[in-house]
């Protein structure tokens, strides 16, 4: 039993934990529920907007906190020499993940209430099976409402939608750089939409492949034969192909990031998944 105290509602930036964190403070109370943010400092500037927009609607402040160990993601690519590892990207783990566990472990709370979706009752099942001790509930399962039914309802309250739904991407997550989980199709898109980014993350996979002596890639590609895919082609590996090479398509749907990008190990793959690099890296965590 769930007593009406102490709830953590974790806060993304995307519609999903938007309508989350409203359920939680309908349901338990305004008084019964923090409204937290992990700021990884990568984050769209219209990210804030829609915040403050929603802790409008909520009648209440959402805390933000980051990992104090890093002032950007970069530092974290730089220190790893790798952007996606086997278990799930490496940003997350450090930015996210790890931000997320130490504040509730220096926390008490009842349960903490994540933004999945009806579609991702598997993922939900994962998160239980594997962190038991985050006491994980998901108001938008137990309600039976999909991430669609949540752009209604923060449209109906008269919020904006975060610019990057806008722009027709499928989440909000770090868009100050592109997310290193967005999938062939987004890197497409946002190669046609948003070429600087796209420069940029072609820049850092360069530049990460020479410090580490080998192809690294947000990317893989998913064609028999398959390996490595880059942004664009590194003139020291031109066995390795880039997105130039493949079909366009626009970018699937992931997961909302709240640190747990790597516990959907219950679900079937998506296609955007398919095409991420997860490149093996021991963590000295």
């Amino acid at each position: 039993m769930i007593m009406k105290n102490n709830i953590i509602a974790w806060f993304s930036g995307g519609v999903t934990s938007a309508v989350t964190c409203k359920m939680c403070i309908d349901q338990y109370g305004l008084n019964n529920v923090r409204l937290v943010f992990i700021d990884t400092n990568n984050e769209d500037e219209d990210t804030y907007r829609f915040m403050q927009d929603c802790e409008k609607w909520y009648g209440k402040k959402i805390e933000r906190i980051s990992n104090p160990n890093y002032n950007t993601i970069e530092e974290v690519w730089y220190k790893y020499n790798s952007l996606n590892v086997a278990h799930g990207a490496v940003c997350s783990s450090e930015l996210k993940r790890t931000t997320r566990e130490r504040f509730q472990k220096n926390n008490s709370f009842t349960a903490q209430a994540f933004g999945f979706d009806i579609y991702e009752k598997r993922r939900a099942e994962a998160m239980k099976l594997n962190y038991q001790n985050s006491k994980p509930i998901f108001p938008l399962i137990e309600a039976g409402c999909s991430k669609g039914y949540c752009i209604k309802i923060i449209s109906n309250a008269g919020i904006k939608l975060p610019d990057t739904y806008l722009n027709g991407f499928h989440n909000n997550n770090c868009f100050k750089t592109g997310c290193v989980q967005g999938g062939i199709g987004y890197w497409q898109k946002m190669r046609r939409e948003f070429p600087s980014k796209f420069d940029y993350m072609a820049k850092i996979e360069h530049d990460l492949t020479d410090r580490k002596g080998k192809p690294v890639t947000m990317l893989k590609d998913q064609a028999r034969g398959g390996g490595k895919l880059f942004l664009k082609p590194h003139p020291d590996y031109p066995e390795v192909k880039d997105i130039s090479m493949k079909k366009g398509r626009e970018p699937k749907p992931l997961n909302e990031c709240n640190g747990f990008c790597g516990i959907n190990d219950l679900n079937d793959r998506n296609e955007t998944e398919k095409e991420i690099n997860w490149e093996q890296l021991k963590f000295n965590f």
